[in-house]
C-alpha cells in the first residue's frame, strides 16, 4: 500500500507540473485555444481552481490503483510496459469522455483533441513512474 501511495502522489506532482505547462504552453503557442476558455461553457469561478490543481492528485490515484490491478498483464520493457499503460488508460478513460463532450459540448475539435493528447500523456507519464516505483 505503501508503494501505491508513494507512486501516486509522486505521480501527481508530476501531472500537475504537466498540467500547468501545458497551460502556458497553449497561451503561447496557442492563442487562439486558449481564448475559447473564455466561452461561457466554462466556469471561469475562482473559489473552484483549487479543483484544477487537486485533479492531477484524483488521476494519480486511481491511476495508481489501475496500476496495481494490472501490471501483471503487460509484458516487455519499462518503456513498453508505461506506453501500453498509458494508451490502455486513454482507449478506456479518456477517448470516450472525449466522444461524449465533443458530442454534448459547443467546443471546437482542437480543443478536444488537446485534453486526449493530455489524457495520453498522463497515462503514459504515470505509467512510467509506476513502472519505475513500483514493478
Amino acid at each position: 500500500m505503501k508503494k501505491i501511495a508513494k507512486s501516486a502522489l509522486i505521480a501527481g506532482i508530476v501531472l500537475l507540473l504537466l498540467s500547468v505547462l501545458g497551460l502556458y504552453i497553449t497561451i503561447w503557442f496557442f492563442p487562439n485555444l486558449a481564448e475559447q476558455y473564455f466561452d461561457p461553457a466554462f466556469d471561469m469561478q475562482s473559489s473552484k481552481v483549487m479543483i484544477y490543481f487537486i485533479h492531477p492528485f484524483i488521476i494519480s490515484f486511481a491511476l495508481a490503483w489501475f496500476w496495481e490491478r494490472v501490471k501483471g498483464l503487460l509484458k516487455g520493457s519499462f518503456i513498453t510496459r508505461g506506453i501500453e499503460f498509458g494508451l490502455l488508460y486513454a482507449l478506456i478513460g479518456t477517448f470516450p469522455v472525449m466522444w461524449l463532450i465533443y458530442s454534448a459540448m459547443n467546443i471546437s475539435i482542437e480543443m478536444v483533441a488537446t485534453w486526449l493528447v493530455f489524457g495520453v500523456l498522463q497515462g503514459i507519464i504515470s505509467g512510467l513512474i509506476f513502472e519505475k516505483m513500483n514493478p
